[in-house]
């Protein structure tokens, strides 16, 4: 059976904004869904109720059933296969930032006009995850053209994508980590990273950078 693909955007975007990244990875031998959800108006428990009823309907037709997040989707994609038991696959974070967001915390400070902003997930988003010790291999993709709205939001020390840090992104207890030439925005868009996508999804690593 061919691997299924679930594809989640980030904050502030809908599905759509991933059918550049649906297509090529179907060209590239996969069954791959989007996954559309409010990012900011629905509750976190609603979506990561969907995202595992979808994920459990789709586990009778696939050996595997991958998740495969932008930015805040990557987190949401740890944070749904940390409850229960989740069907085998693997996820792909690109430019998630899994150990806490800058520019979250810089639209925090904003007051309660920042926190209508980012909605109900903006501790997710502030905060992250201490470290990954969940089920699945976990693969980063960040970007680091600094580029971007976050850039003026966030102090970023090191690399970043203009929304992102590459820090942020570094969390203990991934599988494999790339830093690429991509804005946050960019990385949805990159023949780059569907090549790394493709590759991680089918054998749990990413291969050998070029020099």
């Amino acid at each position: 059976m061919t691997d299924h693909v679930i594809l989640l955007h980030g904050l502030w975007m809908r599905g759509f904004a991933l059918s550049m990244l649906h297509r090529r990875l179907m060209e590239a031998g996969f069954r791959v869904h989007r996954f559309d959800y409010l990012s900011v108006a629905a509750t976190q428990q609603r979506i990561l109720d969907r995202l595992q009823a979808r994920m459990a309907a789709l586990a009778g037709e696939a050996d595997a059933v991958h998740l495969v997040g932008h930015s805040l989707g990557g987190l949401l994609a740890l944070r749904a296969c940390l409850d229960g038991t989740p069907p085998p696959g693997r996820i792909v974070c690109l430019g998630s930032p899994l150990k806490g967001s800058a520019a979250a915390r810089g639209f925090a400070a904003w007051g309660r006009g920042g926190e209508v902003l980012l909605g109900h997930n903006r501790e997710l988003l502030q905060q992250g995850f201490e470290r990954w010790g969940g089920p699945r291999e976990v693969g980063m993709i960040a970007g680091r053209l600094p580029l971007g709205l976050g850039a003026m939001l966030g102090h970023f020390a090191g690399e970043h994508d203009g929304t992102v840090a590459v820090e942020e992104t570094r969390l203990a207890g991934l599988a494999a980590h790339r830093v690429v030439e991509a804005n946050h925005i960019g990385l949805l868009f990159s023949q780059e990273v569907v090549r790394l996508v493709a590759e991680f999804l089918r054998h749990g690593r990413f291969p050998p950078a070029a020099d």
